[in-house]
Order: structure tokens, then sequence, then C-alpha cells
């Protein structure tokens, strides 16, 4: 079976940094563009960063750009989004999601995606 691990979120005060990780069992994310998408509760699931298959060039929403970088380790098939800067407005729960050919952040171009993981920045 093909699935992703997402882990790393938690409880963070503004300004504070954290590191999520997606994990991929029974494939390869090499062979995948990434997507990170985050849902807070009452809005509409919204893209905020992506890697692509092939050069991995890297794609950041406006809200998240200089602050979020996203990256990959394939030794341990594993992409991370690194987290700085957090604004209230950052919490939501995270979804990483993988696509053989995703170039944008619909969520149809997307073929697996993992469970999330909550991250809360709050005084």
């Amino acid at each position: 079976q093909l699935q992703l691990v997402e882990s790393g979120g938690g409880l963070v005060q503004p300004g504070g940094s954290l590191r999520l990780s997606c994990a991929a069992s029974g494939f390869t994310l090499d062979y995948y563009a990434i997507g990170w998408f985050r849902q807070a509760p009452g809005k509409e699931r919204e893209g905020v960063s992506r890697i692509s298959v092939g050069h991995g060039s890297t794609y950041y929403s406006d809200s998240v750009k200089g602050r979020f970088t996203i990256s990959r380790d394939n030794a341990k098939n594993t992409v991370y989004l690194q987290m700085n800067s957090l604004k209230p407005e950052d919490t939501a729960v995270y979804y990483c999601a993988a696509g053989t050919t995703a170039w944008g952040m619909h969520e149809y171009e997307y073929d697996y995606w993992g469970q999330g993981t909550q991250v809360t920045v709050s005084s």
C-alpha cells in the first residue's frame, strides 16, 4: 500500500518554528511532486508549498513565502516543510500530498494524501 505519514505538528508561540515531515512508504517520493496544503476550521483547503519532480523547483504561496521552506531527503524518503516566523493565521491542519504530474496546487493533481498534522500558533 502507498502511504504518506505526517508528523511534526504541535503548539508553538507566534514567531516560533516547526518542521513538518512527510514520510512515504510503498513508493519513492523522488518520482513525485510533493505539495503541502493546509485547512483551518471553516475554511477551504489551500496550497502553501510545492516541490516539483525532476529539477525540484519550488513554489510558495504569498502568505508563506520567505517564512516556509520545502525540502527533500531522498535517503529518508521524506519531504519536509520548515516553518519559521509562525503567525496565528498559520494555525491549521497541514497535509502533504504526492502527484506524478502535479504542476500547480489543485487538489485533483495529487494522487496520495497524508492524514494531516495539527499546527497551532498561539500565545
